[in-house]
């Protein structure tokens, strides 16, 4: 859990300097007239299982690509064929001669379900760049705190933690909750830990991803839209 956790950092680590020039904190995009009460979203949007899987059956043609964080950090054994990009942008990267060596190849929808059930079971979070609320995704990550660029900045680094959306949260009925641990292993957020034999949960940290809830032994967590 220690990994998790802001400030740890890694041997083969993200270099600081490297995370700022992304711009997570000082990115500036052009200013455009808003509606009074309209509410907009970070860009990059966790994603719940079913939610992962509604994009997928939505889409028209599916590709799968070796992940970048991970082939460059190696601080997980997770799988790496795993980051899926669709429609217009799968075209454009099965297409592509420099991404070659990422192994990129096109899947079913059925290879892409079991691909997506394979990582939800190793623990990684989905993840997605949407535009607004409603999209459209055309790529989507399943990601790992230790390696992910995205979350090593946020969660780790303490860079910008706005730019995490989501549209769920877990909460936890404490009368069926047996205190087994199980929930802490799986978050990747630091969002459930075990101090002293009992569970804490920080729900500021929760971004609703469901790899609690779809191990908890006795089915004491839920899934809710915030």
């Amino acid at each position: 859990m220690a990994h998790r956790r802001q400030g740890y950092r890694f041997e083969n680590d993200w270099p600081l300097e490297e995370l700022k020039k992304s711009n997570y904190e000082t990115r500036k995009n052009p200013g455009v007239t808003l509606p009074v009460n309209l509410k907009i979203e970070g860009g990059q949007r966790v994603l719940s299982f079913d939610k992962a899987k509604d994009i997928l059956y939505a889409a028209k043609k599916i590709s799968v690509i070796d992940c970048p964080c991970r082939t460059k950090r190696r601080n997980c054994d997770a799988p790496l064929n795993t980051c899926f990009d669709l429609n217009d942008m799968a075209e454009f990267v099965l297409g592509n001669k420099e991404l070659k060596d990422r192994h990129p190849r096109e899947v079913t929808l059925n290879e892409a379900l079991d691909i997506l059930e394979m990582t939800h079971e190793a623990g990684l979070v989905h993840m997605a760049y949407v535009n607004g609320d409603e999209g459209p995704v055309n790529s989507m990550c399943s990601c790992c705190s230790c390696c992910c660029h995205v979350l090593s900045a946020v969660l780790r680094f303490g860079l910008a933690p706005h730019y995490l959306s989501s549209q769920t949260i877990t909460v936890t009925d404490s009368f069926m909750c047996t205190g087994c641990g199980v929930c802490a292993d799986r978050c990747q957020f630091g969002a459930r830990e075990m101090v002293d034999g009992s569970l804490t949960f920080k729900p500021e940290l929760c971004f609703g991803c469901g790899l609690c809830f779809s191990k908890c032994p006795t089915g004491a967590i839920k899934i809710v839209y915030k």
